[in-house]
């Protein structure tokens, strides 16, 4: 699995262990959703706070 996260346009580099913890709750979390196949291969995730 491979995680990428971004912060204002930059790259925060994740370990193995950081990018298993966020990929498998945001694969949990698209898995509990209907209408989402269970295996998909790209899941995308944004927040913008205000």
């Amino acid at each position: 699995m491979k995680v990428e996260l971004t912060v204002d346009g930059k790259a925060i580099p994740l370990n193995d262990f950081t990018q298993a913890i966020i990929g498998n709750v945001a694969t949990a979390i698209a898995d509990s959703l209907r209408g989402v196949a269970a295996g998909e291969k790209d899941i995308v995730i944004k927040v913008k706070r205000e």
